[in-house]
This record gives structure tokens, C-alpha cells and sequence, in this order.
């Protein structure tokens, strides 16, 4: 008998949903410190990809950290942080 895990993309299939091409110009992308970016998670990249259930949620981009982007995101009543590449960012 087998047991159905419950791993980070789990239940995911039509909430990461993506149609189309990643451009190299999506990993290029800049934002300056304070901006308002929007989180959408691109299926097609696994690395520096949040929580699926932060998905379609805007943020404030706080810093970098390497590469990725420090973006502060108000999750009922708390303030999280999260480091997130920037082909997962949209600006707003």
C-alpha cells in the first residue's frame, strides 16, 4: 500500500498553470527598493518560486539577496518576507 505525499507543489496543477515561453529577459528583470511587484509564479522555473499560496498576491520589494528579491507581503494579519527570483515578479 502506498501513501500520497504531500510535497511544496502539491494540488498545484491548474494554480501554476502557464501557457507560452520564458524569455532569458524575464530573469533580467530589475526593481528598485520599494516597488510594488506582483507574485506569479512561473511553472516552467522550480528555483526561487514562493509558496503556491502566495500566488497573485502584490508585495513591496525590501531588498536583494543575491540574484533573488526580498519582498514583504501582508499574510492575514502578519508581514512575511520572502526571497523570490525575479522571473516570478510582475510589476505593479
Amino acid at each position: 500500500m502506498t501513501t500520497k505525499t504531500h510535497g511544496y507543489r502539491c494540488k498545484t496543477r491548474r494554480k501554476l498553470k502557464k501557457r507560452g515561453l520564458t524569455h532569458v529577459t524575464d530573469f533580467m528583470k530589475e526593481f528598485n527598493v520599494g516597488d510594488k511587484v506582483l507574485i506569479k509564479i512561473d511553472s516552467s522555473v522550480q528555483t526561487g518560486h514562493p509558496h503556491p499560496r502566495f500566488n497573485n498576491r502584490t508585495g513591496l520589494v525590501k531588498g536583494m539577496q543575491g540574484n533573488s528579491y526580498l519582498v514583504e507581503i501582508m499574510d492575514i494579519n502578519k508581514k512575511k518576507t520572502m526571497i523570490v527570483s525575479p522571473i516570478h515578479l510582475k510589476p505593479q
